[in-house]
């Protein structure tokens, strides 16, 4: 039956691979050949760590490029709202501009709208959030070389 079968598919591929002999060499030998071309490849572009800043004084804030600055952030849930509130009163007078939004896509559409000066937050959990900035906003080339 079926372990009959299988020992002679097995035997039929033996007998194959020994009747081909180039190609099977170049089935092993390919792919250990792009392993080592991948690990060279990655040797001669390390990935770049930088360091820890320490801790200076800054000096004071110019507040004068954060007016009408507005912030929005999706979900709307309670711990969210506390980080933006905090956000925009605790750390300046007049405070900042912020909006929530339902959905991710309805901060998107709304950062289209927006003038330049609009920066989203997407919280993913209580402790993890990304930064959606309008595409006219300038990425820093120093980390460009690790994406």
């Amino acid at each position: 039956g079926v372990w009959r079968q299988t020992k002679a598919l097995l035997f039929k591929n033996c007998l194959i691979k020994c009747r081909t002999k180039k190609s099977s060499v170049q089935e092993v030998l390919f792919p250990l050949f792009f392993l080592f071309w991948l690990i060279l490849m990655s040797m001669m572009h390390p990935h770049r760590e930088y360091g820890e800043v320490a801790n200076t004084n800054l000096g004071t804030l110019d507040t004068s490029m954060l007016v009408n600055f507005v912030i929005g952030y999706t979900p709307p849930t309670r711990m969210a709202r506390e980080i933006m509130k905090k956000v925009a009163f605790d750390n300046f007078e007049d405070g900042i501009i912020t909006e929530e939004y339902l959905s991710e896509e309805e901060l998107q559409e709304a950062s289209a709208f927006k003038p330049s000066n609009f920066v989203g937050v997407v919280f993913n959990d209580a402790m993890s959030y990304q930064l959606r900035f309008p595409d006219s906003v300038a990425m820093s080339s120093i980390y460009m070389e690790s994406r």
